[in-house]
């Protein structure tokens, strides 16, 4: 026969368990300094455009 699992604790350690990972990354995100936050943005930027610019037509014929 298989063990009784509680769900409620299941689901509450799996509650502490996410808030634990938006935390840490909460503080990663604000322990850094301006200059980390600008090139960090800047290297956002940068990605999106280089999306942007690899992007195919959507098949028309110029």
């Amino acid at each position: 026969m298989a063990d009784v699992i509680n769900l409620r604790r299941f689901k509450k350690r799996n509650e502490r368990e996410q808030s634990a990972r938006q935390a840490e990354a909460n503080r990663a995100r604000s322990g850094r300094t301006k200059a980390e936050r600008a090139l960090d943005e800047r290297r956002k930027d940068r990605a999106g455009d280089f999306l942007d610019q690899h992007k195919l037509d959507d098949g028309e014929a110029s």
